[in-house]
């Protein structure tokens, strides 16, 4: 074979045409790439402001991919592989992470690794399987509860005060209501912007949060919003104080999301249908919701009754409303075809139509 048969087309194209009796090969060498290695940390460092938005998940992600990178030891790859997840994996579970922890963190390491790899910075990615994680107590705050904490909030803090009623009274995240603005407010509804999930909602508001958004008359320019007075930091702060005060400061799940929690526990004890609470809150999905779904008991109380009947006496349709309809049909179609057929009068004989 000549060295014309096999290589065909100008050079400065960029590429090599080899053939054979059946089957032409091209190589296009101008999309070779030389693939680098990289530390999580300089990953994280170029694509940080890109995958995610200023604040305080942005600084718990800083902090998750931060212990990531410790734990490997600052070590550089090309090639993320499974057993060095698995490694991973097994190392934050020594730390005492709970599985839900470490879904926070791999799902955070899954975000910045899928990004780098469509980027070409490296060139294979591991296999993230979801920890399955327990369902765990919810706390929420008692009326008496409330009542103290946020008595001891007020004298400490008119604004502290102020924001912590509308937050168990709309059930949003604190962030949400320290982004709220004026123009978010209107007539009897407020509308949420800056969610977590992405996705804008709006609900109406009770009595007591049409007080509270109220501004004390004061002097000096108007704030931006209802809340911008306040920062996450100093509500935080008031907030452990006046715990502390009335006897919940050993508590570690009496934080101010607690109010999210009872917001969302009171819509569903008293009978509000889960639907409609997920859309209150803005969860994303329904499963997220249905962590408050054992708290409407008061559908079953009617199994109550239907265990303590003793036997024999029947599960009437009349007397149950957990009755059957299959079985109250069929109790009820005997009687009713005897009584049928005794009304019915009997037939007489027919008669031949042809003559004898």
């Amino acid at each position: 074979m000549t060295i014309e048969a096999i290589q065909e087309g100008d050079p400065s194209e960029h590429f090599s045409m080899f053939s054979s009796q059946t089957s032409k090969i091209k190589y296009s060498y101008n999309k070779i790439r030389e693939v680098k290695s990289h530390r999580v940390g300089e990953l994280f460092s170029a694509y940080r402001d890109i995958l995610w938005d200023d604040g305080r998940h942005k600084y718990n992600v800083s902090s998750f991919i931060g212990e990531i990178d410790e734990i490997l030891l600052g070590e550089r790859f090309s090639a993320f592989d499974q057993s060095t997840l698995d490694n991973l994996i097994g190392t934050l579970r020594q730390r005492g992470n709970s599985n839900a922890t470490i879904n926070r963190k791999m799902a955070a390491l899954s975000k910045l690794l899928r990004k780098a790899y469509k980027m070409g910075d490296i060139h294979s990615l591991p296999e993230f399987r979801r920890q399955k994680e327990r369902a765990g107590r919810i706390r929420f705050l008692e009326r008496d509860e409330e009542a103290r904490l946020f008595a001891a909030i007020k004298s400490r803090s008119e604004d502290a005060y102020r924001l912590s009623v509308f937050l168990v009274d709309t059930g949003c995240r604190l962030g949400e209501a320290l982004g709220l603005i004026w123009n978010d407010i209107q007539e009897h509804r407020v509308s949420f912007w800056i969610t977590k999930s992405g996705r804008s909602r709006t609900i109406p508001m009770t009595e007591r949060v049409k007080e509270v958004i109220k501004l004390p008359p004061s002097e000096g320019r108007r704030p931006k919003g209802p809340f911008t007075k306040l920062s996450q930091a100093q509500f935080r702060a008031i907030w452990n104080d006046a715990k502390a005060e009335v006897g919940l400061g050993a508590d570690d799940q009496v934080v101010p999301h607690i109010l999210r929690h009872t917001c969302a526990s009171r819509l569903v004890q008293g009978g509000i249908d889960i639907r409609r609470v997920q859309m209150w809150l803005g969860h994303q999905t329904l499963s997220m919701t249905m962590r408050y779904a054992h708290l409407a008991t008061n559908d079953l109380d009617g199994c109550v009754v239907v265990l303590e009947t003793p036997r024999g006496e029947g599960l009437s349709g009349e007397s149950s409303a957990f009755a059957s309809p299959l079985t109250t049909v069929s109790a009820a179609a005997p009687t009713q075809k005897g009584e049928a057929t005794a009304a019915k009068p009997a037939k007489a004989p027919r008669k031949s139509s042809k003559a004898k």
